[in-house]
């Protein structure tokens, strides 16, 4: 025990620890919370997977506009599955775009957005003008059965929605 002098007063300091019972009670708090917020946690992760993928199909859709008018031809994106898509451009030059024509880079989501899965109503075509044939792509995450959309203008402008 030390003593301490405060002003008048002597107060003596013991140390003291806190009882099995404190600490079951803490546990016990902090285990409810934990349980509470742990399900609205995961559907905050799942939603941000939702979230960067929808921003990724984007910068992707963007980047093969700036391909297209840069090389000044035309480029194709096309859906292949439910989790990947490729870039193609009009490499001989005859107007029209093919699958696996040009340079060909695919993109799978799935590495870094497992529960999230895509759908387009069509493959966007990218004018060496960029412009581009409408196209909505949606995104659907598996856990929470939310959407986001992804629209390419006929101008060949691409922002992400929460509407179709």
């Amino acid at each position: 025990m030390i003593p301490v002098r405060i002003g008048f007063l002597m107060k003596i300091f013991d140390k003291h620890g806190f009882s099995f019972v404190e600490l079951i009670v803490v546990v016990l708090i902090v285990g409810i919370a934990l349980a509470i917020a742990a399900p609205y946690y995961i559907d905050y992760l799942a939603e941000q997977r939702l979230k960067g993928a929808a921003r990724m199909v984007m910068s992707d859709l963007m980047a093969a506009r700036q391909k297209a008018v840069s090389m000044n031809q035309k480029v194709k994106v096309s859906f292949l599955n439910n989790h990947s898509y490729g870039v193609w451009n009009d490499a001989d030059n005859n107007g029209t775009v093919a699958d696996n024509e040009g340079d060909n880079l695919v993109m799978d989501i799935h590495p870094d957005y497992h529960d999230v899965t895509l759908s387009a109503s069509a493959s966007p075509v990218f004018s060496a003008r960029g412009t581009a044939s409408m196209t909505t792509v949606t995104l659907t995450s598996a856990r929470t059965g939310r959407a986001k959309y992804v629209k390419v203008a006929i101008t060949g402008r691409v922002k992400t929605d929460d509407t179709p």
